[in-house]
């Protein structure tokens, strides 16, 4: 069983940074594309960011992009989501998510974590 754990949000300032972290259990870590997801009040979760199994290739919601940097450090089974210029629209629940195939570019994710909460003051 897969587990992942976030932890990094907190209430900061507009123009603030946070650092997220997802640490994940399990030996085969490496071998997985990681992801991270954010929900606000009322809204539908939406994708905030990838890194594929390897570390090489990086994608990101149009709306980070050039403010988000996600990272992985497969000695220590952790994804990281760096945040800088954060905005109050920024403000959600933020969950790391594991894709289902190995080695893959599936975009599909079969774990998740619990979610932290990052809240952003105008």
């Amino acid at each position: 069983q897969v587990q992942l754990v976030e932890s990094g949000g907190g209430l900061v300032q507009a123009g603030a940074s946070l650092r997220l972290s997802c640490a994940a259990s399990g030996r085969t870590f490496s071998n997985y594309a990681m992801a991270w997801f954010r929900q606000a009040p009322g809204k539908e979760r939406e994708f905030v960011a990838r890194i594929s199994w390897s570390g090489s290739s990086t994608n990101y919601a149009d709306s980070v992009k050039g403010r988000f940097t996600i990272s992985r450090d497969s000695a220590k089974n952790t994804v990281y989501l760096q945040m800088n210029g954060l905005k109050p629209e920024d403000t959600a629940v933020y969950y790391c998510a594991r894709e289902q195939i190995p080695w893959s570019d599936s975009m599909k994710y079969d774990y998740w974590g619990q979610g932290t909460q990052v809240t952003v003051s105008s």
